[in-house]
């Protein structure tokens, strides 16, 4: 699984398609392979992200993480 801080965005993680993963106590399946989540605290649907960072002109650097799943 991979982690990547967008430079001023969102954390994207990478996972399988089908994944399934919990919010607010409900599980749901990824859609894409990709998951948005808010680092800068505007979103409306957090912890999704929504572009928010974006209209408050969130400042942050970017960078990589490479999970190991054992």
């Amino acid at each position: 699984m991979r982690i990547r801080l967008r430079e001023n965005g969102p954390l994207v993680i990478d996972l399988p398609e089908g994944s399934r993963y919990l919010l607010g106590g409900e599980e749901r399946v990824l859609e894409r392979a990709k998951l948005a989540l808010c680092r800068c605290g505007h979103s409306q649907n957090k912890p999704l992200c929504d572009g928010s960072h974006k209209r408050v002109g969130f400042l942050a650097t970017g960078g990589e993480l490479e999970l190991d799943p054992r």
